[in-house]
């Protein structure tokens, strides 16, 4: 055989395993419980040609602008309400995947110097997130516990600032989100977002002296850029966090402190 045969014959060989590489998927998320359900599909996507790469973040910002100036190709740690709100802050682009809805984080209170509302005395210093979707979310759970009454109670966006009644005459100390768990020495009650919660060893559903319902319109998703939201590989993704083992090991794992959203 010549070495032209050869050289031929060895391209032909090698190009069904080149054509077998698996698709790289980038993405990013925040520690618990997003990447910890991610690591859990990643064998399902393997056998389905995509390497699953996450990037864990423990902020709620690099994951959008690490997204939209293409670094990765997606991002799983936030809800509707932030994502509008960053876009317009931030000028970005960033959208929902069709059907992404995975999981619903419900919201709640925790103090280390009380242990039931009622004992919340006047003049308290409650923490809570400083982003406008995440504030107004706790404004809004305050409310439902009688402590305030908001200007609008339907506006998720609210701020301090639309608070209209405050008999306890509560002091609001707004912080990063990230930041909550360590501000309770520091505060008589600070609310605080679910993986947070988690990742301070806090238990929701039992540590939380208030939490929203499962019935919480806050659903984390799935979010990548508009040229690559339908892209075969992300909907691959979404199809697994979309299955019967995710919902099982969510429910098995979490035990309610994080409900499937599908």
């Amino acid at each position: 055989m010549s070495f032209k045969h050869a050289l031929s014959a060895l391209v032909v060989a090698v190009l069904p395993f080149a054509a077998q590489a698996d698709e790289v998927l980038k993405i990013a998320a925040s520690p618990v419980p997003h990447a910890e359900i991610l690591e859990f599909v990643k064998p399902v996507l393997k056998k389905q040609g995509v390497d699953l790469q996450v990037k864990v973040f423990t902020d709620y910002v690099q994951p959008n602008l690490a997204v939209e100036e293409k670094q990765l190709d997606a991002n799983y740690f936030q809800h509707k309400p932030y994502l509008d709100s960053f876009n317009k802050d931030r000028k970005t682009h960033i959208v929902p995947v069709a059907d992404g809805k995975v999981h619903v984080e419900p919201f709640g209170a925790y103090s280390k110097k009380i242990r039931k509302i009622a004992e919340l005395r006047d003049g308290a210093t409650v923490a809570i997130p400083n982003d406008p979707s995440n504030s107004g979310r706790a404004l809004v759970l305050l409310q439902k516990q009688g402590l305030i009454q908001l200007k609008d109670p339907s506006n998720i966006l609210a701020t301090a600032k639309d608070v209209t009644a405050n008999p306890k005459k509560l002091v609001f100390r707004e912080l990063e989100a990230a930041q909550l768990p360590r501000a309770l020495d520091d505060v008589d009650l600070a609310l605080i977002n679910t993986n947070y919660a988690l990742e301070a060893k806090l238990v929701p559903t039992k540590d939380a002296l208030f939490i929203e319902g499962a019935d919480s319109p806050y659903a984390n998703f799935v979010a990548a850029r508009p040229d690559n939201a339908n892209a075969p590989a992300i909907k691959k993704l979404v199809a697994a966090l979309h299955s019967p083992e995710v919902k099982k090991f969510i429910q098995d794992k979490y035990k309610g402190a994080v409900v499937p959203a599908f």
